[in-house]
């Protein structure tokens, strides 16, 4: 389950929350960024306590059309219905907005139809307003985070644009991410959530091979031979790292491909610093251990 789509816990104490009923599971058919927004959306309707029917009611759209919504069943939703039910939900429409078109790309909409539905929308006499404490943690988490996904995604422009949607989720679920026990640890779920979405994966584990032979690319190493070991070795590495825990192998490319120190790595996970160092330690001793089993003789191969 994606961070952004985990119910607020209840105080004890507190009367118990009254939660609408789930919609139906999402489709096979909605893509990566289509369901970076649906996912959220869905999250506000259940924990709003708004029915289905109410939603209905509210958007003044039919059951079918706004259960195909929610489900990312049928054609790719047009931005009016989209903004009916957000503005429904509360949710905030500039961030919605910016994710809804990227979506659309995905499901290669034209240019002049992404901008003819939005044109179908007038504008809202009363912007939305970023939330303060969000542009600081955007500010503060920038420069990490678009490392991180580089790292990852090896180009600017993709490792941008994984950012600016992480961020604009984040905006969607702020007061969630709030009520959390650790927001740090709450939008680096989400980020690294959104890298991995878009990440190949091969037996469930992240396949860095690419970002193996760009570490390659950027020695100035110039005999052939070499060179060839050379990738051999950062394949090998690189696929060690690859089968480490999830916080070994975040702090693992924080420290040694983004060039973080310990703290830094501890700030961005949002982890306490003797987490981040005991990992760092233990994802040493594997990777030492796995990389010299391989080069002794009759060792296994990665």
């Amino acid at each position: 389950m994606s961070p952004h789509a985990i119910p607020p816990e209840q105080t004890e104490g507190e009367p118990p929350i009254r939660r609408g009923r789930k919609p139906e599971p999402i489709t096979d058919q909605a893509g990566t960024s289509h369901r970076a927004w649906l996912e959220p959306v869905r999250t506000r309707l259940f924990t709003s306590g708004l029915t289905l029917d109410d939603l209905v009611e509210r958007s003044g759209y039919s059951k079918t059309r706004i259960s195909e919504l929610l489900r990312g069943a049928g054609l790719y939703p047009r931005w009016e219905i989209t903004y009916s039910v957000i503005r429904v939900l509360g949710i905030p429409a500039r961030p919605m907005r910016r994710l809804w078109v990227a979506a659309a790309r995905e499901a290669q909409k034209k240019k002049d139809w992404i901008d003819g539905c939005i044109a179908e929308v007038p504008p809202s006499k009363r912007p939305d307003v970023r939330p303060l404490d969000h542009q600081g943690f955007t500010d503060t988490h920038q420069a990490p985070y678009t490392s991180y996904a580089k790292a990852l995604l090896l180009t600017d422009e993709r490792a941008a644009c994984v950012v600016l949607e992480t961020f604009d989720i984040l905006w969607l679920c702020w007061d969630e991410a709030l009520g959390s026990a650790n927001v740090q640890r709450f939008g680096w779920r989400l980020l690294r959530a959104r890298v991995m979405a878009r990440t190949p994966h091969i037996d469930k584990h992240p396949l860095l091979a690419a970002a193996a032979f760009a570490t390659v690319a950027q020695d100035r190493a110039v005999d052939p031979a070499a060179r060839f070991a050379q990738v051999g070795e950062s394949l090998m590495l690189f696929d060690a790292v690859s089968r480490l825990p999830d916080n070994q192998m975040d702090v693992t490319i924080l420290r040694y491909l983004c060039g973080m120190d310990t703290t830094a790595a501890a700030e961005v996970l949002g982890v306490p610093l003797a987490s981040a160092r005991s990992d760092d330690r233990h994802a040493k001793r594997t990777l030492t251990e796995t990389l010299n089993l391989h080069d002794r003789p009759g060792g296994a191969s990665l």
